[in-house]
Parts: structure tokens; sequence; C-alpha cells
């Protein structure tokens, strides 16, 4: 099974509220960190909704 390397490339300063609360359940805390998450639905999901902040890779 593949993973995805998510990595956060823009603040989260101004976001809406949803859209803190999904970054940080991902995992990610900080600017340009990386967290490695199973690719599945519900990781894909999250990432869609926040795809303006972060950059997705597949390992």
């Amino acid at each position: 099974m593949a993973n995805l390397k998510i990595t956060l490339v823009k603040s989260t300063i101004g976001a809406v509220p949803k859209h803190k609360k999904t970054v940080e359940a991902l995992g990610l805390k900080k600017v340009n960190k990386t967290v490695e998450l199973p690719d599945n639905a519900a990781t894909r999901g999250m990432v869609q909704q926040v795809r303006h902040l972060v950059k997705v890779e597949e390992v």
C-alpha cells in the first residue's frame, strides 16, 4: 500500500477554522513540517479540502 508525504507549505493564520482543524488532524503543526500517511479515501478527502495549504507527494 502506498503512502502520501504531506507537507504544510502555507500558514493557517487567517484560514477558515474548519481548514485549521483539518490541517491539525493531518498531524501538521508548523510550516514546512512533513508527515507520511496511508493513501486512503479519508486522507485524500482531507488533503483535497486543504489543497491550497499543503504539498502532496506519493511515496
